[in-house]
């Protein structure tokens, strides 16, 4: 089972993302979600602004790992990305 106990995030420019990073047991892998998906989460995230969504990542931390845990599958792959389809 994937745990989120890692409260660090951070903006990737180039994949216009926050990331983030869940653990199952010893394994760490990556999460991105899209801006878009921040968008639907939290409409009023704006275009080219970090910290807005940083704060729109914050905000819905909770439904952000539960669709991450949805979309995980063991040992699968290195990293995963959350779209709009997934909320």
């Amino acid at each position: 089972m994937i745990e989120f106990p890692n409260f660090s995030r951070s903006y990737d420019r180039t994949r216009h993302a926050v990331r983030f990073w869940g653990y199952d047991s010893a394994l760490e892998a990556s999460f991105f979600i899209e801006e878009d998906a921040l968008r639907r989460l939290e409409p009023g995230a704006h275009s080219n602004n970090e910290s807005d969504f940083l704060s729109a990542f914050d905000s819905n931390r909770d439904v952000i790992c539960a669709a991450a845990a949805r979309v995980y599958v063991r040992g699968s792959r290195g990293s995963y990305d959350l779209v709009a389809a997934n909320f």
